[in-house]
């Protein structure tokens, strides 16, 4: 599955994901998002590291996991 079906996929069932990231600067972090809307190149997201939503490059992407819930632990 490409990444931008798995970000459409999460979306559509609002379902959090943890995704690791490579910034343009080269620097890569681990985050926690929920997509709120998918583009062509791009994508927007709540992302709970920062807090606020953000707009990241679906290219610059590098592996996406979905967070599996049972009650209120992360599993």
């Amino acid at each position: 599955m490409s990444v931008r079906n798995q970000l459409v996929k999460s979306m559509k069932y609002n379902e959090s994901l943890n995704m690791i990231y490579m910034a343009k600067d080269g620097q890569i972090s681990k985050r926690r998002i929920r997509v709120l809307q998918v583009g062509e190149v791009s994508f927007c997201a709540y992302c709970f590291l920062r807090k606020s939503n953000r707009a990241f490059k679906i290219d610059n992407v590098l592996a996406l996991v979905p967070i599996k819930m049972k009650g209120n632990t992360v599993i």
